[in-house]
Order: C-alpha cells, then sequence, then structure tokens
C-alpha cells in the first residue's frame, strides 16, 4: 500500500509540473483545454443583436431618404457679354487696331444652388436669384438624370421660381402642413452646399414668422439653425417625416457661411405663388398706391398716439386707387376689411391678398378720428429690375 501512494504521489507531481510547464510556455494549449470546458456555460447567455434594417434610434434617415430623391442640384450659365471699348468708335484708333477687339468672345459665367420637385409633371420650386438672368438651366436629379429645364415663372417679390423639366417616373416630394410647425421641431436642410453635392443637414426652427430683414417684399420666414451654405439656395428644408416645410433662400452670416441663423421661405407661401405662376404666368396682387411708414415711439408722440399699432401713410400716389378714395398723408391706416394692421408688413400682405378690381374698406385714423374709405383695389406693378454687377 505504500508503494502505491508513494506511486500515486510520484504521477501526480510529474502531471502538475507538466502542466506548469506547458502553461508557461504555451499558453493557449492550456487556455484551449480551459475554454472547452466553460464554453457550454457561455452559450446559456442570450445576445441580443440588431437585425439588418432594423431602425436606428436617434436617426433621421428614413426623412432624408423620403426627401432626397425630390431635392435637385441647379446649374446655371449665363453669358456674360462685355461692354464695347469707347475707342472703337475712334476712327483713329480703329486704323491701327482694326475689328480685334469686336471678335472677342463673350465669356461664360456658372452658378449654382437647389431645387425641389413638387409635382410628377416636372414642376420645380426654387429661388428666383438662382435662376435669374440665366440663359442656361441644367437640372441634376439625385438618382443622375440630367435635364434642361425652362423657367415657368418667377416671382422676385418673394424670391420664388418654378421652373419644369421633361422626365418620366419623377419623385415629387410631400407637403407638409407648415401651420402645425412649431419652435423647437427637428429640421432637415437638404441641398447643393458649395457644390460638393447632394448634403443633409439637421437642426431645429428656431422663429417663426420672421420679417422686417430686408430680404424680400413680402417676408414670412421660418428660421432655422439647420446649416445652410451657398448653393443650399431653392433646396428643401424637411420635417422628421421627409415632408417639405419650406424652401431655404437666405442666411445671416458676416463672413458667407453658416452661423446657424437660416431662413427659408414656407410651403405654404411657395404653394400660392407656384399655383398662381402655373395658372397665370405671374402672381397677382392687390395694390392702392401708397408709401407706408412703421410707427415708431418718437412718431406715436408726435401723433398722441396711445397705440404703436397701425402703419402710417407717408405718401399717397396721385391719382392712385387710394388717392381717389380720398387717403391722405398723415393718415394712420389701422384696419384692411375689418382685419387688424399691426405695422407695415402686415399691411403689404393685407393688402396684397385682395383682389384687384375689386372694393375694399379700409379704416384710418385721421386727427383722432376713425374714418371708413372704399377703395377699389388695383393691381401691384411688378417691381423694377436693379442692374446687377
Amino acid at each position: 500500500m505504500r508503494r502505491f501512494w508513494l506511486l500515486f504521489a510520484q504521477t501526480v507531481t510529474v502531471g502538475l509540473a507538466v502542466w506548469f510547464i506547458v502553461a508557461t510556455l504555451k499558453p493557449d494549449w492550456a487556455s484551449g483545454t480551459l475554454s472547452s470546458r466553460v464554453r457550454p456555460a457561455a452559450s446559456s447567455v442570450q445576445m441580443q443583436e440588431a437585425a439588418p434594417g432594423a431602425p436606428t434610434p436617434n436617426s433621421y434617415r428614413d426623412a432624408a431618404r423620403q426627401a432626397m430623391p425630390s431635392v435637385v442640384n441647379i446649374f446655371t450659365t449665363t453669358e456674360a457679354r462685355p461692354q464695347k471699348n469707347p475707342f472703337m468708335d475712334d476712327p483713329f484708333f480703329k486704323k491701327f487696331f482694326g475689328d480685334q477687339f469686336e471678335d472677342q468672345q463673350d465669356d461664360k459665367q456658372s452658378s449654382l444652388g437647389s431645387g425641389v420637385i413638387v409635382s410628377p409633371q416636372g414642376y420645380i420650386l426654387t429661388n428666383n436669384h438662382v435662376v435669374e438672368a440665366a440663359d442656361e438651366i441644367e437640372v441634376a436629379l439625385a438618382d443622375g438624370r440630367k435635364a434642361t429645364a425652362k423657367v415657368v415663372g418667377t416671382d422676385p417679390e418673394t424670391d420664388l421660381a418654378v421652373i419644369k423639366i421633361d422626365l418620366p417616373n419623377l419623385p415629387a416630394i410631400t407637403l407638409a402642413h407648415v401651420e402645425q410647425a412649431t419652435v423647437g421641431d427637428i429640421v432637415l436642410a437638404i441641398g447643393n452646399p458649395f457644390g460638393v453635392g447632394q448634403t443633409v443637414t439637421m437642426g431645429i426652427i428656431s422663429a417663426l414668422g420672421r420679417n422686417h430683414l430686408g430680404i424680400n417684399t413680402f417676408e414670412n420666414f421660418i428660421q432655422t439653425d439647420a446649416a445652410i451654405n451657398p448653393g443650399n439656395s431653392g433646396g428643401a428644408l424637411v420635417d422628421t417625416n421627409g415632408n417639405l416645410l419650406g424652401i431655404n433662400t437666405a442666411i445671416y452670416s458676416r463672413t458667407g457661411g453658416n452661423l446657424g441663423i437660416g431662413f427659408a421661405i414656407p410651403v405654404s407661401t411657395a404653394k400660392n405663388v407656384m399655383e398662381a405662376i402655373i395658372s397665370h404666368g405671374q402672381v397677382v396682387r392687390g395694390w392702392i398706391g401708397v408709401e407706408p411708414q412703421d410707427i415708431t415711439p418718437e412718431l406715436a408722440e408726435s401723433f398722441g398716439l396711445t397705440k404703436k399699432t397701425g402703419a402710417i401713410i407717408a405718401g399717397v400716389l396721385k391719382n392712385g386707387p387710394a388717392d381717389k378714395a380720398g387717403m391722405k398723408p398723415g393718415d394712420i391706416l389701422i384696419s384692411v376689411e375689418g382685419k387688424t394692421v399691426s405695422d407695415t408688413t402686415e399691411m403689404l400682405n393685407l393688402i396684397a391678398q385682395l383682389t384687384p378690381g375689386a372694393k375694399a374698406k379700409m379704416t384710418v385714423l385721421r386727427k383722432a378720428q376713425e374714418t371708413t374709405l372704399e377703395i377699389v383695389v388695383g393691381k401691384r406693378p411688378p417691381p423694377k429690375r436693379e442692374e446687377r454687377e
């Protein structure tokens, strides 16, 4: 028995020594043996893996995927015609230089912007300043197709334009109910900034109804901090469902780059302008022929006003609709068709909505007395086109 225990002890000692040597020199052999023993226990742990294509929390890829095919890149080309050299009228100069200056070829200037397909028939909304004075307009779709576009009509006073392309199976965007939008809603801006290609940025609605910015005649902007840069003009501002909320138009910037203050024209305004352009070729607005002025605290004191609402009539066009109805400089317009006038912007919007040729009742404050005038509304003349350098 003693010999048996001695043999057993020696066997155990040798076995431990061998295991120690193997564990030191070949640890992977030892770990393989150990892992084979613990693997069955590990397999009982249930691991949850995301299924391919499952929704990702805090992702807006579905909204982007929905809207991106409807946003197009717009490339415009304008012929830059050089001014005639004044010396060409001098016979002496012409004798030596001939017609070589007259044979100069016109240069072409290119610019870029964005647009949104709003109809399967090929109608695209964009900004007026994107296509203004363009000789050629090319539209590039997200699916790689390209087409030449024609201008259906423009509205410089809202900086909107409608162009059209002829291609099949166009992905028209869905219009959102912008009246349901509120400050704090998440939005995506889609466009072609700096010509790098289609880009999506995210932000929130920072404010609604922004005006008095001096950008357009008629202003009612959605303000957002979603990054909008040069080239984004005419692109889409969409909600988290990928529906169109507005047309990106302008940014506030000291450097030309994004500072977190961008402006978009609400889709409700864009829709009305587009329908008018398609139906009539232009936007017809009401007009009465006055020069309004906002009421400042100083003016309110000089006029003895207790309220600062309304618009002061600083000038009246002779023989215009307002002049014929008896409106005078110094009158304060306080209501149009029963709707209160808060300032000049509100006054312009209310009058613009009136139908030319129709009669409208307007209330003015004259020498502290309210007077109601009946004015035959005229048609707002087109804005004078400014010369561009």
